[in-house]
């Protein structure tokens, strides 16, 4: 999925998302297993968790397929005021599809948060990108990443429709839900309040479609593409999944 003209109210709408629990639990892992100096970032969006890696001292790559979350990210890098925090450290942005990703040099870990996997569509999808972070990785890097829970897509789906009112932005988000391939379309039209202050909105359509897969299928193809140790967790914490799990974390070992 490569966002269009929502990229750049994406901050504006996902300011709530939990990206301190992301990096708490990359952190974590890496304690465990060793902290990495080169660090990938695939679906890095606007570098809500690349940018804080390379603020401390990290080189980050952060890697996207959507030039306009990407120009994004840039400005939020070089411009402190923008991004809220100190000026970004080495973050080198790179505009490439996940299955395909390369680096200029091995990393160290991998990550990829806030359910950037989900957008993979196709089985074979996610088997290129598991393949291909195994190869980007160094012997004993850690590829870490979530995805939603099949039973939190459908859920999605059964909490519908979802709506903001607000001054300067309103939206109706309507979602249609494929059982058998556990795949789920997200509608959002968006009114966008125009910069001239006249009453004026622009509006803005956006289709996203994620799908989930089986827990244990997506460990048993992390295993078959080279990782010699996969654990699975849920919901930022190191227990076990259940059938209330809304993310399922993966840290597959290579």
């Amino acid at each position: 999925m490569s966002y269009g003209e929502f990229a750049f109210l994406y901050d504006r709408l996902m300011q709530d998302m939990p990206y301190d629990q992301w990096l708490r639990f990359a952190k974590t892992c890496w304690e465990r297993h060793g902290m990495p100096q080169i660090v990938a970032d695939l679906g890095c969006g606007t570098g809500n968790i690349a940018i804080p890696l390379a603020e401390e001292g990290m080189i980050v790559y952060g890697i996207d397929i959507s030039d306009t979350m990407l120009s994004v990210a840039r400005e939020k890098g070089e411009n402190p005021a923008h991004a809220g925090a100190s000026k970004a450290g080495d973050v080198r942005w790179l505009q490439q599809d996940m299955r395909e990703w390369e680096t200029p040099e091995p990393v160290d870990s991998v990550v990829s948060f806030c359910d950037s996997l989900n957008y993979l569509l196709e089985e074979d999808d996610l088997r290129q990108t598991f393949r291909r972070t195994h190869a980007g990785l160094k012997a004993g890097g850690l590829f870490i990443f979530d995805m939603h829970h099949p039973n939190q897509l459908r859920r999605y789906w059964e909490a519908q429709p979802y709506y903001l009112n607000e001054e300067a932005i309103a939206y109706i988000w309507t979602c249609e839900w494929d059982e058998g391939r556990l795949e789920i379309e997200h509608d959002l039209t968006l009114f966008v309040a125009t910069d001239n202050g006249d009453g004026h909105f622009r509006r803005i359509d956006e289709t996203h479609i994620q799908r989930a897969y089986d827990p244990e299928w997506v460990v048993a193809e992390l295993r078959r593409s080279g990782f010699v140790e996969v654990d699975l967790y849920a919901d930022f914490r190191f227990v076990p999944p259940d059938e209330d799990t809304e993310r399922l974390f993966f840290v597959a070992r290579k």
